[in-house]
């Protein structure tokens, strides 16, 4: 009560507050307009907004005050659904980067982490997000597999998840992957759902090509959102249906330049940004959020509703109602900007204190980065050595065959679908083998939780690879060990390698590491500053563009092809799977 009080006197000018950001043009995100404003904050909190043009508006004074002169504040930016995990660095290290581009809020989705190591790894995600300069929030994973044609380390149940619904950070469940459960009533699905609505948070939704009735009744079981719109009709149906469009902007699916032309056609409400997954390399140097509203205004947008997208509208969908917006009783998470069409942040405000300035963190983040050393700190010690196959030989990647047609996974560029191609098999003395003349590799997905000694193999084009294997402990989602080769000496050798360094991308040819890059934790992140992975990310891509790989980032495009609830054309550990139709295939028939 004292505190509401206090607050009061200072909203009405009779008290000073603690800081006093004066002669700004003011980013209003409420009413959609710009004009210039004083602006106060106490206790972390804007307590009042006083705009120039306001005779009845007194002066605001303040224990500390700042002249603007003219900048622009700004809502501080908020991603609505992404995963730590693809960008390969830590929480902390992940902070450090993107707080200095106006980014004070993220929604982090830890499944890739639940798949690895259960609740233990969604309980790893919230400890990582204490004590830093980020509200980092989590969404509880929902499909944990993806699907029952991947193997992850345990299944999560309902019961597993409703403890954590408790925690103030937990905002809702994540991505809700499994549709056919969900138009099928699965008692476990419904239970997950209707568990979180009862605790009047939100459920996200994850729906590529679901229209019509079954996608009526996606929304009425009470999915929220999605974030897997590829093209503007797929938004207009959600629009319609009174669900909230997540314009996705990854590294691998970008959607932002297909889908703005219906929100500036329409202007929904009911729209925000989200990356989903930016790896390291993409946030050094296109940045995050931030990136998404530069290019929303050079495509035409007003800046003001590009922010609006990255801020309020964010906030609204997860029902933070203090967060979003520069106005009285929203947080004081606030952007300094130099200039408003391209976004330049100058300096970052966090709950009223500043926290980075010039592109550098201000701040010192308790829990620091294991700077120079592959080694995770202790912290993370309770979820490393996480990668388990067992033995491995050249004969379990062996392929009967027969003269006719396969199937193939065929590589989209630039997204995450897939192609379902039918090609001649390639054969060598009755076996299915890898054709670098025709572009077609072997791939085999190898089961890394339990040492199960499961292994999925099948074909894939687009690469361009002529020689060597490259593999990868990233593989959406249960994140079993997926690899690429030419040679079934080089897929072996490639699987010991990623097994004895903890996990991460490997590139081998003829039975020799020529790159690397460990993400020991979980086997999905590294310990080490972005700058270095980055480093080694650049030193395997560049290996293989010398054996021929046409893909910018050919791990990126690897973690992809086993997740089985993106079309066309998926592989796991358990085979080779249609996800068209949700069923596993022979390679030949």
């Amino acid at each position: 009560m004292d505190k509401l009080q206090a607050r009061i006197k200072i909203a009405r000018g009779e008290e000073p507050a603690d800081l006093l950001l004066k002669n700004a043009h003011l980013v209003n995100v409420c009413s959609g307009e710009c004009y210039m404003a004083d602006v106060a904050v106490a206790d972390g909190i804007v307590v009042g907004v006083r705009a120039h043009d306001d005779p009845y508006a007194r002066a605001y004074h303040a224990r500390e005050e700042r002249d603007m002169q003219e900048r622009w504040l700004a809502p501080a930016l908020m991603d609505g659904h992404m995963h730590i995990e693809s960008t390969m660095i830590t929480l902390s290290e992940f902070a450090r980067i993107v707080v200095p581009r106006g980014v004070t809020t993220v929604m982090l989705d830890p499944h890739e982490f639940a798949n690895v190591l259960g609740v233990k790894g969604i309980q790893y995600v919230l400890d990582a997000g204490r004590g830093l300069p980020l509200n980092a929030f989590v969404m509880l994973s929902s499909c944990v597999p993806a699907s029952h044609f991947e193997s992850p380390y345990r299944v999560l149940h309902a019961e597993d998840l409703l403890p954590l619904l408790e925690d103030e950070r937990v905002l809702g469940l994540a991505e809700m992957m499994n549709m056919p459960g969900v138009l099928a009533g699965d008692e476990q699905v419904l239970a997950k759902i209707s568990a979180t609505l009862n605790r009047h948070l939100v459920v996200d939704g994850h729906a590529p090509g679901v229209r019509g009735n079954d996608l009526s009744a996606y929304a009425a079981a009470g999915v929220m959102s999605d974030h897997e719109c590829s093209t503007v009709e797929e938004a207009r149906q959600r629009i319609r249906l009174g669900m909230w469009l997540m314009i996705r902007e990854g590294s691998a699916a970008r959607n932002l330049d297909t889908l703005l032309p219906v929100v500036q056609e329409l202007h929904p409400p009911r729209v925000f940004f989200v990356t989903d997954d930016r790896d390291t390399p993409d946030l050094m140097t296109r940045g995050h959020i931030d990136s998404m509203v530069r290019r929303a205004i050079e495509l035409g947008m007003d800046p003001v509703e590009a922010i609006k997208l990255a801020s309020y509208n964010t906030a609204q969908y997860f029902r933070l109602y203090d967060r979003g917006a520069i106005a009285p009783g929203f947080r004081a998470d606030i952007v300094v900007l130099e200039d408003l069409h391209t976004f330049e942040v100058s300096s970052v405000y966090k709950d009223g204190i500043l926290v980075a300035q010039g592109r550098q963190l201000l701040v010192d983040i308790a829990r620091e980065a294991n700077a120079g050393s592959d080694s995770p700190s202790h912290e993370d010690a309770d979820v490393t050595g996480t990668i388990h196959i067992g033995k491995i030989t050249e004969a379990d990647l062996s392929i009967a065959g027969k003269p006719g047609p396969v199937s193939i996974i065929g590589i989209e560029p630039g997204q995450i679908t897939t192609l379902h191609l039918q090609e001649e098999a390639p054969l060598q003395a009755g076996k299915i083998v890898a054709d670098p003349a025709r572009d077609l590799l072997k791939m085999a997905v190898i089961e890394r939780h339990h040492a199960s000694g499961k292994i999925g193999l099948g074909l894939v084009k687009g690469f361009g690879l002529r020689a060597g294997a490259i593999a990868s402990s990233v593989a959406h989602d249960a994140h079993n060990i997926v690899i690429a080769g030419v040679s079934d000496s080089d897929i072996v050798h490639a699987a010991y390698a990623l097994e004895e360094m903890g996990g991460g991308f490997v590139c081998v040819v003829d039975g020799q590491v020529r790159a690397r890059v460990p993400l020991p934790i979980g086997g999905l992140i590294s310990p080490l500053p972005a700058a270095e992975v980055v480093q080694q990310l650049e030193k395997l891509d560049a290996v293989a563009a010398e054996l021929g790989c046409t893909l910018e980032h050919p791990c990126m495009t690897l973690s992809f092809l086993s997740l089985s609830v993106i079309p066309a054309l998926k592989l796991t550990d358990q085979g080779l799977i249609d996800v068209e139709t949700f069923t596993r295939i022979p390679l030949q028939r």
